[in-house]
């Protein structure tokens, strides 16, 4: 490293959909390696996502539909991207010099063992051809960046031991067999890939974080939020927070030094603790969802904050509304008939009707799929067509697996949208902007069901509708006093008339 400026990856399986802090361990020494001038790249795989990574397991993963790996990549995509622009402040924080910086990528990849294979045969549930294949897949990812960004190093758990190792020799084989020799690439030893690996994090049972184990502390606040988060570090002992602040935090040695004096003058005051969780959730979440959350530690358990604890900067960290987190929301499928303006105020992405209609007009919002026969996404990849004002029933083109619809307004607002039945919506008792017959109506049907109810009567849907309308009538706005029948009973009268006048010839 010395010698040459090598890149440097980390992989990430969209297997679940929110990365956990078991993540950041092998993230770190590839954004201090970014720190220093060396290419960083953080992998998102797509068809390793339909296998998934049988390191350490005797039973095989549940496979994913398209829909469920559409939307994990979409909301690790983002996750990652939030990361680096959090990387990107603390670097600025921290005063490390910008042009040291070298390239960072982040990659959406549709390509992404021995002792395994053995306990897999005899202890577990026997192993697939995908996972018998997954290291050679994970090594075709390797040489993809090795030879088109000059990557020579992957980083990852020590449980990826076996695969990186597996990956460099896929690597070297595919390498050395190429033929034209314009293609070819050097073999000198300083040419050479490399793998680094990192302890594992675990709990204070000795399990690895994951989603497998039930014990996943999420980086997403909509799976473990940003106050459990600055809870769950606050909670270390004193014997592993100066560790942890050297594993998951950018403050230079003399930094944490300082801070482990002061913490040790009055242990009780627990500030190594509470400047690890400023930094974790700086890292996170961004610094002013850190200072938050520190002022509302202190609000509810008392104490002090520790000087460490800043005030973010005007140019960082700041939420907006267009950088704002993704959201999970739950639609009936009727709103698939709306317009695209409409179906933009349904979500949350605009605040009326006019509103969706002028970021259609002005292509600032987004749909996450390709219309065509094989609807919803190419597996693995993240591809946005702009929304335009198209007819309602053209929106069934853009879901996935018939389910799920991903919006986006301007580059990070997202919303992943689960469609269900009309019945399963009414009976959540939920309502979504614009929703019709959610205003005078709906709370003219309450009344009359608490007014039937005090009676002693239950309304059935159908009479419930009849006594609507039979209560419904019009008023004159200049004299509220004056009351006319609303057009369903005008209908039903001059129908009546004009039976009558039939019966009478």
């Amino acid at each position: 490293m010395r010698i040459k400026r090598i890149g440097a990856y980390v992989g990430v399986d969209p297997t679940a959909d929110s990365l956990h802090i078991g993540h950041l361990l092998p993230f770190m020494p590839l954004f201090w390696m970014w720190f220093h001038g060396y290419p960083a790249v953080t992998l998102l795989g797509g068809a390793t996502a339909r296998i998934g990574d049988p390191t350490g397991r005797l039973q095989s993963r549940e496979h994913l539909s398209n829909a469920d790996i559409s939307k994990n990549i979409t909301k690790l995509h983002y996750q990652l991207s939030r990361l680096w622009r959090n990387v990107i402040t603390l670097r600025d924080k921290y005063g490390y010099e910008k042009d040291w910086a070298a390239k960072r990528h982040l990659l959406n990849n549709n390509m992404w063992l021995q002792g395994l294979v053995k306990r897999k045969m005899t202890e577990g549930d026997g192993m697939s051809l995908g996972e018998f294949m997954y290291p050679l897949f994970q090594g075709w990812d390797f040489w993809h960046m090795y030879n088109k960004l000059g990557i020579q190093m992957q980083i990852g758990g020590s449980d990826q031991f076996g695969n990186i190792v597996a990956g460099m020799d896929a690597l070297k084989i595919i390498r050395d067999t190429e033929e034209a020799p314009y293609a070819k690439m050097p073999t000198e030893w300083h040419h050479e890939p490399m793998g680094f690996t990192v302890p594992l994090l675990t709990d204070s049972a000795g399990v690895k974080f994951g989603k497998s184990a039930g014990n996943a502390v999420w980086l997403d606040e909509f799976k473990t939020s940003a106050f459990e988060l600055y809870g769950y570090f606050m909670r270390r002992s004193d014997d592993e927070v100066e560790k942890l602040l050297m594993l998951f935090t950018f403050m230079p040695m003399s930094k944490i030094q300082e801070v482990m004096v002061q913490h040790r003058a009055d242990p009780a005051k627990r500030v190594a603790q509470h400047t690890l969780a400023f930094e974790v959730l700086s890292l996170v979440h961004g610094s002013q969802k850190a200072l938050q959350e520190a002022q509302q530690h202190k609000f509810r358990f008392g104490g002090e904050l520790p000087h460490v604890i800043n005030e973010p900067s005007e140019e960082s960290g700041i939420i907006t509304p267009n950088n704002a987190p993704r959201s999970d929301i739950q639609l009936p499928r009727s709103v698939m008939k709306m317009s695209p303006a409409k179906l933009l105020f349904a979500t949350g992405l605009a605040s009326s009707n006019t509103d969706g209609q002028r970021l259609v007009t002005q292509q600032g919002a987004y749909v996450a799929a390709q219309p065509g026969q094989s609807r919803g996404l190419v597996p693995g990849n993240l591809s946005w067509t702009p929304m335009k004002m198209w007819f309602p029933e053209e929106t069934a083109k853009y879901l996935i697996d018939d389910r799920i619809l991903i919006l986006r307004k301007g580059k990070h607002n997202i919303r992943i949208v689960e469609l269900v039945s009309d019945e399963e919506w009414e009976k959540s008792g939920k309502f979504y902007p614009g929703q019709p017959y959610t205003g005078v109506v709906r709370r003219m049907k309450e009344q009359l069901k608490k007014d039937a109810e005090e009676k002693g009567e239950e309304l059935s849907p159908h009479q419930l509708n009849r006594a609507l309308k039979e209560s419904q009538t019009l008023k004159v706005a200049n004299n509220p006093d004056i009351e006319l029948p609303n057009k369903q009973e005008v209908r039903e009268r001059v129908r009546e008339r004009k039976d009558a006048s039939k019966s009478k010839q």
